[in-house]
């Protein structure tokens, strides 16, 4: 019994699955309030599931990259939850997430403004590079190498980016990672430490002369 949770990006999205069965799932488009929805709707679909929250025997989250105090949000609450109940947190990657499910070569790409792209490439769900930030040029320029002219897909927000690179694509702009398959992957991951995957410094910044702790 698994429950999934993407707060990553422009959506809340939550799951509980019981193996390959879907219990029940939420989702909401948002740009920000992600820590004010989060935990009613953890309580709204628990309740439609109708699974206490102690048969729950992991929690799966997205960890990045994405929005810092999106992917901080949804970390903390799984933290949070999974001491309560003395179940393990499991962290997906937000790319990840977004690909799964996707036949064949799949792009994943967050627009990570700034001219800039978080971009990690699937084949039949493996993945053949690792998660990187790239100027849209040669995002692009990789998508090329790896596709070598083969039907692609391009999924994520900065999917239409890279769309004129490969005009025969198959693009799709969820405004998240669905959270049935964050809970899907994490049934099937190792045990790790739960951290956010950070791929560069935040945008915001610290007033001149603070030094961070």
């Amino acid at each position: 019994m698994v429950l999934g949770l993407d707060t990553c990006l422009a959506a809340c999205s939550v799951a509980v699955l019981d193996g390959d069965s879907v219990l029940a799932h939420a989702a909401e488009d948002m740009a920000r309030g992600h820590q004010e929805r989060l935990a009613p709707m953890v309580q709204r679909v628990m309740a439609d599931a109708g699974v206490p929250f102690d048969r729950l025997d992991r929690i799966g989250v997205t960890v990045g990259p994405g929005s810092f105090t999106g992917l901080r949000v949804g970390v903390a609450f799984a933290k949070g939850l999974a001491a309560a109940l003395r179940a393990p947190a499991v962290g997906v990657g937000a790319l990840e997430a977004l690909a799964a499910g996707q036949p064949s070569l799949v792009f994943a790409a967050i627009d990570a403004r700034r001219d800039q792209l978080y971009l990690q490439a699937f084949e039949d769900g493996r993945p053949v590079m690792a998660p990187d930030v790239l100027p849209v040029e040669l995002a692009a320029a990789r998508l090329a190498e790896l596709a070598m002219g083969r039907p692609v897909t391009l999924v994520g927000s900065g999917a239409p980016l890279l769309a004129p690179t490969a005009p025969a694509a198959h693009v799709l702009t969820p405004q998240g990672a669905d959270a049935r398959q964050v809970a899907r992957l994490a049934a099937a991951r190792p045990l790790t430490p739960l951290r956010p995957l950070y791929l560069r410094a935040p945008d915001a910044k610290l007033p001149g002369g603070i030094v961070p702790a």
